[in-house]
């Protein structure tokens, strides 16, 4: 069973059909929408600041999310994946974002509806992400608009994650 923990007086909260992965942890100031998904090893880490997640997110395998206390929150909108050990530290992710395997996100970044940020790649404090973005590298910059088959990948694994956590729960 994850564990869920109360931190500082607040317990986080779920949407309906959410998924937990027997190892996720969850504490703290945590407000999650429906049928998201935590896997195996991932960190939602809202101790020292709020995290609010939209609905139909998924946040893969080893991925963290946290804050930096009294001074960045982290925002994420509905239909977002984060991939396999990203870090998402004190930063708003927009709608219908896919964040790359071991990709940085850091303080007050705002990565923009229907953006990609790519595998690997450190998105700065303070970077604004245009809105239909591919950012990549370190530091992380735009190489590309996403287009029409981009824009299908990240609408397919949105969609999966919630069919994956489907088979855990049989």
């Amino acid at each position: 069973m994850a564990l869920i923990k109360s931190v500082r007086g607040y317990t986080p909260k779920f949407g309906a059909n959410c998924f937990l992965a027997d190892n996720a942890t969850v504490v703290g100031e945590v407000k999650m929408g429906d049928s998201c998904t935590v896997w195996f090893n991932a960190v939602v880490r809202g101790d020292v600041h709020s995290i609010t997640i939209g609905n139909n997110t998924n946040i893969q395998d080893g991925a963290i999310i946290h804050c930096t206390y009294q001074k960045a929150n982290v925002v994420i909108g509905n239909n977002v994946s984060i991939a396999h050990s990203a870090i998402v530290h004190g930063c708003t992710i927009e709608d219908n974002v896919l964040i790359g395997m071991g990709a940085i996100i850091m303080d007050d970044a705002v990565i923009g509806t229907g953006s990609v940020i790519a595998a690997g790649a450190v998105v700065l404090p303070g970077t604004k992400v245009e809105p239909g973005s591919v950012f990549a590298g370190t530091p992380a910059k735009k190489v590309k608009s996403v287009g029409a088959e981009m824009t299908e990948v990240i609408a397919r694994t949105a969609r999966n994650y919630p069919m994956y956590a489907e088979w855990y729960k049989k």
